[in-house]
């Protein structure tokens, strides 16, 4: 699956849980190799808690990898240097993401929303409005 394939299907999953996805989403995931569904399934879950837990944010992209790589184990992401956008602005974040062995259910999910990440340092971390 392509970058753009892989964006849209993101953006798809925004508010989606493993519970409410609808069978098109899941066979999306499905598409992915294990290791590459795992980060997307985590990533989609952290937009969708930082929703749900009436924060002031509204993300529309996660990245798990932009300030440090995530580190992976069968069914669990640890992403200390993850970065999320919302209305256009970047923060850090740092989740722990535990699924089951077919990487759709999200078994665990602890995150810490960081700072903003000023915009001279976008670049430097492929960063984009």
């Amino acid at each position: 699956m392509n970058r753009i394939a892989l964006s849209a299907l993101l953006a798809a999953c925004t508010a989606t849980s493993a519970a409410a996805m609808d069978q098109t989403l899941v066979r999306q995931f499905q598409k992915l190799d294990p290791a590459t569904r795992l980060e997307q399934r985590c990533d989609t879950e952290a937009m969708e808690r930082i929703n749900k837990d009436k924060t002031q944010y509204r993300p529309d992209k996660v990245i798990a990898y932009a300030f440090g790589d995530p580190v992976t184990g069968t069914n669990t992401i640890t992403a200390p240097g993850a970065v999320f956008r919302s209305q256009g602005e970047w923060y850090r974040l740092k989740f722990r993401c535990i699924t089951g062995p077919d990487h759709i259910d999200v078994r665990s999910f602890k995150y810490e929303i960081g700072s903003q990440i000023p915009h001279d340092a976008w670049e430097r971390h492929y960063l984009y409005p």
